[in-house]
């Protein structure tokens, strides 16, 4: 992995694990009301505050593997952008939901995966289409048949299907469009 996307991870799992605190996990969890009342800062911090240790630690582990998987794509300034987008486009999205309070970085998690995926598989790695396939399956299957109930009962809160279908659709999205734009030059 290069240094400076190495340091932007170390300094995202910093302050995730300073966003534990209580008091600054309630006022920066994504929370409708207070939201509409004008935070908007809670549609991008909503997602890296969490419920409890167990939902940060298995957050922290998605977001270093998937450094570490797709780390020959990965540059600093490209990917605080794409997670600052993924999470503006949830914490956005989600106010069309009948949902109350969030937090969580799976949604950007699906993103990232679902971005990075695509790029490769669209840069002609071939073999990434079946991860991209992958993720779609699980998020078809999140929106029939619900998450495991172990991953509720592990992070003491039921899982936002929503923030996972939201924060895919997103990086995908994302991906298509930076990769039409270097096809159009060349």
């Amino acid at each position: 992995m290069k240094f400076k996307p190495f340091l932007l991870l170390l300094t995202m799992t910093l302050l995730m694990g300073l966003f534990q605190l209580p008091h600054l996990g309630y006022i920066l969890q994504w929370d409708h009301q207070a939201i509409i009342s004008g935070e908007w800062w809670r549609i991008v911090t909503g997602n890296f505050t969490h419920t409890n240790l167990y939902h940060l630690i298995m957050n922290i582990f998605g977001l270093w593997i998937i450094g570490f998987i797709f780390r020959a794509q990965l540059e600093s300034r490209s990917l605080l952008l794409i997670i600052l987008g993924i999470s503006t486009a949830i914490g956005s999205l989600l106010l069309l939901t009948d949902l109350s309070l969030y937090v969580g970085l799976s949604g950007v998690l699906h993103g990232l995966f679902g971005f990075y995926a695509l790029k490769e598989y669209r840069s002609g790695r071939q073999s990434s289409l079946y991860l991209v396939i992958g993720l779609l399956i699980k998020i078809l299957w999140e929106q029939n048949f619900g998450s495991p109930t172990g991953t509720q009962s592990l992070i003491d809160a039921p899982v936002a299907l929503n923030a996972h279908l939201f924060g895919t659709l997103s990086g995908l999205i994302l991906a298509l469009l930076t990769g039409r734009k270097k096809a159009l030059i060349q």
